[in-house]
């Protein structure tokens, strides 16, 4: 299969392989058949989620990613690409590679489980941390997206981690800085909240300027500015994972497992921050690993980011409990040979540094391979080395997004590209470089020999397939409002079951739009009862994340908060 039908062959583009089994296909196709017949990766739609999840849509849907990336328009809307059966599809491919590993360490297991749901409900470990934190609920903000529109229509976004860069741009804008002050707070914790209800005076200065002169005045002011297109699909986006071999300096195999989990026994070293390089450290963990933080002095400042579950924010929590943390100052000497003691003592590095970084730091991989020449290096960045070293962009979710064409294919066809609020790319970024973790610990179990793998925001957002063309849907394709919530069909409802549809709904047209109003009528639950009746699975819209841990259908997916702390996702595989 090339790189280009793997990329587009789920049924997104309307074929009938679903995108967990052709994301896993690809990411596991270097593996021999005879590695492959020693492990089964089995994955369904929902697990142990007891809801009727039949297909991405209802899975978006009854498991909160539809009311996370619905947020900033104010009601439940699902992604219009297969996000979480992608997510699925990694965490497949990585449980088959783990549990190889495991037998090649001792461990006599045969086969590995995973789901949609679980892959939904992983993506959203740090809203659910949230939302379910002490005081999760007072975290209530207005609509709005972060997408600017320039005086000749094209719809832009802006992207800046320095509040004097961000001031710069609205002087030139003509904004006064306390109006522009106003907008950096919502702008700032955008992806945390899901919603970026930006001062109106701000979208109204930017609509006063033509494309050029937004971009001179980002160019001035030290932000990155990228303008949307309609291209779902754009050419030349990077492969998944890059992985190159240590030199060889003998044969230094794995150790026995130390115990049930498949990395049971092997330690990773962490210098990470954010979502992507934290999360690839935690999902190690969930397979069995010792993972040890490299944090600066003072420890991560992400650590006091409300809500706060007990005296930490629970976003940071829900990230990295269970890891241990060391403090060291890298712009040092010291800290640095601190870092280096570190790794010489484990079997993988982990940073999501800006590309070049590791470079002037001497922590990079021929760096550390002199210190542990089978380490295991891998390095997770925003776009790797896809704009070379001329000022690349800053390497965010929001702009790997719009550069991947993820903007526009994640919307229908009538709605201008926008990126999701929703950290899309950190997360599926963060189980992809521990996917490459994974598979170069086999190549090592095999070898005895080190390798870096490199992966960034771009090249995760790449593996998501994606149509050729956007994506029409009709009113049903929306969750449905009844009565008292929402409603959600699975995607070919509209398409294949029409007749049906308009009868139980009582509309008097075979019209998408009448029958969708119909539901407004009778509670979700009347109406779900009905559809059963027909055959037509129909799932409530979750959108109260905080109500999820204590719903009976999520009892075995996810574990409840404890007293003062936040709920989680239990471990997305079963191994056996």
């Amino acid at each position: 299969m090339t790189e280009e039908v793997a990329r587009r062959a789920p049924g997104a583009s309307g074929s009938r392989a679903p995108a967990h089994r052709v994301v896993a296909a690809r990411l596991l196709r270097e593996l021999p058949p005879a590695a492959l017949r020693e492990v089964a990766g089995v994955t369904d739609w929902a697990g142990p989620v007891d809801l009727p999840l039949v297909d991405e849509r209802t899975v978006q849907a009854g498991c909160g990613i539809a009311h996370v990336h619905g947020r900033a328009a104010g009601a439940p809307r699902p992604l219009a690409v297969e996000y979480a059966a992608t997510v699925a599809g990694v965490l497949t491919a990585q449980g088959v590679c783990a549990a190889l590993l495991a037998r090649r360490r001792g461990l006599a297991l045969r086969r590995v489980t995973t789901s949609v749901a679980q892959a939904a409900l992983l993506s959203l470990t740090q809203y659910l941390a949230a939302a379910t934190a002490p005081d999760g609920r007072a975290e209530e903000h207005p609509p709005g997206s972060a997408t600017l529109v320039s005086a000749d229509g094209v719809p832009v976004e802006i992207e800046t981690l320095a509040p004097d860069a961000w001031r710069a741009f609205w002087r030139r804008l003509g904004v006064p800085a306390a109006l522009a002050g106003r907008g950096w707070a919502p702008f700032q914790r955008r992806f945390a909240t899901g919603v970026c209800p930006l001062p109106e005076p701000l979208r109204s200065a930017a609509r006063a300027v033509p494309l050029a002169g937004l971009a001179e005045a980002a160019a001035l002011a030290g932000l990155s500015l990228v303008a949307l297109a309609d291209d779902p699909d754009p050419a030349g986006l990077p492969a998944p994972l890059r992985l190159r071999r240590a030199p060889a300096h003998g044969a230094a195999p794995l150790p026995p497992a130390g115990g049930p989990l498949p990395l049971a026994g092997l330690r990773v070293v962490e210098a990470t921050n954010r979502v992507q390089g934290p999360l690839a450290g935690h999902v190690l963990r969930l397979l069995g690993a010792e993972v040890l933080r490299i944090e600066p002095p003072g420890g991560d400042p992400m650590r006091g980011l409300p809500p706060l579950s007990g005296d930490c924010s629970a976003r940071f929590a829900a990230l990295n409990a269970g890891k241990s943390a060391v403090e060291a100052d890298l712009s040092t000497e010291a800290g640095r040979r601190t870092a280096t003691e570190l790794a010489a003592g484990a079997d993988v590095f982990l940073h999501n540094w800006p590309p070049g970084r590791a470079e002037r730091l001497g922590l990079d991989a021929p760096d550390l391979w002199r210190a542990r020449p089978e380490l295991v290096y891998a390095a997770a960045s925003g776009f790797g080395d896809a704009f070379g070293h001329d000022s690349p962009p800053i390497g965010t979710d929001y702009l790997a997004q719009a550069h991947a064409g993820l903007a526009a294919a994640l919307r229908p066809a009538d709605e201008p590209p926008t990126p999701s609020l929703m950290t899309l790319t950190d997360v599926l970024g963060g189980v992809l470089s521990a996917h490459g973790v994974v598979a170069a610990l086999l190549r090592r179990a095999t070898t005895g020999r080190g390798a870096r793998v490199d992966s960034s925001l771009l090249s995760a957002a790449a593996l998501v397939p994606r149509p050729a063309g956007r994506a029409v849907w009709t009113p049903l394709d929306l969750p449905l409002r009844t009565a008292d919530g929402w409603l959600a069909l699975p995607a070919r409802a509209a398409a294949d079951r029409l007749p049906e549809l308009a009868r139980i709904s009582g509309a008097l047209t075979h019209s998408a739009g009448t029958v969708a109003a119909r539901f407004a009528a009778r509670p979700s639950e009347a109406w779900r009862a009905a559809l059963a009746e027909a055959g037509i699975p129909a799932v409530p819209v979750a959108t109260d994340l905080a109500a999820l841990p204590g719903h009976p259908a999520f009892h075995a997916a996810l574990a409840p908060a404890p007293p003062g702390g936040h709920a989680r996702p239990r471990t997305p595989w079963t191994f056996s």
